[in-house]
């Protein structure tokens, strides 16, 4: 290959290759020569060799005729680029390595729309392999029933918090189904889904729009995951317990609790949210 082409892949520019071999097989040359003899706009020729001095690839004289410029000898060059290239190399290993055990960030997806909503859902309702947690209400029931029941065909275990609190079946929700009335209200409508305990999708409706977030994260898959199951265990015991639940309880659990709960407190809350477990056993 030319000499030429063979420095610029050292990293030295066209320009600093051709004052550079134009240096060489000479004691020294001023800007003038230097011009001449490489082919070089003697208005860049100076700021060249400046660039040739300050990577150590030429040296600098002063004389009474003025500046003059030597080529530092090409054993010397060479050494110097291995030098660099080896401290460079051995950075990028180190950096690229460092990068590599960086932790990996999971992304979060925002959704907008309802129909995107409902064809990720049915998407990962689809890809579910082993357990889905729902969290639903019967427009969002209805949409999803036959994705919901093409699964739990194949073996998913479904478990399903109807917020809505439904007194009857719907129609809708699938496998193992809980009623509770812990939908949102003010015209709005909640909707969650947590698939195989590593996979969230969660959204708020209201009419037919709808915002939504979806993501692999473990903290945000867990709290999805903590609320449908937490919050099953606790208006089943509440339902079991009826009455009972609240003698059971210190009057300091009862007012931490209130504290949560504000309004009407948690007991009233409890209530509220068996009804149509409580509805259904009346019936």
């Amino acid at each position: 290959m030319d000499t030429h082409v063979l420095l610029q892949e050292l990293g030295f520019s066209e320009y600093e290759a051709k004052a550079y071999v134009s240096l060489l097989g000479t004691e020294t040359r001023n800007g003038y020569e230097v011009a001449k003899a490489s082919g070089l706009p003697r208005a860049n020729v100076y700021s060249v060799l400046e660039k040739l001095v300050q990577r150590g690839a030429a040296r600098r004289y002063e004389t009474r005729e003025g500046t003059r410029y030597a080529a530092t000898p090409p054993e010397r060059l060479v050494q110097r680029l291995e030098e660099a290239h080896r401290r460079t190399l051995a950075a990028v290993r180190d950096n690229l390595a460092a990068l590599a055990q960086a932790p990996h960030v999971t992304p979060i997806f925002n959704l907008q729309g309802y129909e995107e909503l409902i064809e990720q859902a049915r998407a990962d309702i689809d890809a579910a392999h082993n357990t889905l947690l729902v969290a639903i209400q019967p427009p969002e029931a209805a949409a999803l029933a036959e994705a919901l029941r093409s699964a739990r065909e194949r073996g998913v275990i479904i478990t399903t918090l109807c917020m809505q609190g439904c007194a009857a079946e719907c129609g809708g929700c699938q496998g193992d189904v809980h009623r509770y009335a812990l939908a949102p209200g003010e015209n709005l409508r909640w909707f969650m889904l947590v698939t195989d305990d590593r996979h969230m999708l969660a959204g708020e409706i209201a009419a037919t729009d709808a915002l939504a977030v979806t993501t692999d994260q473990r903290l945000i898959v867990e709290l999805a995951a903590s609320y449908i199951s937490q919050s099953l265990a606790l208006a089943t015991v509440a339902g079991d317990l009826g009455e009972r639940f609240q003698g059971l309880l210190s009057e300091r659990a009862l007012k931490v609790l209130d504290a949560l709960h504000p309004g009407d407190g948690f007991i009233a809350r409890l209530k509220r949210i068996t009804r149509a477990e409580a509805a259904e056993s009346r019936a």
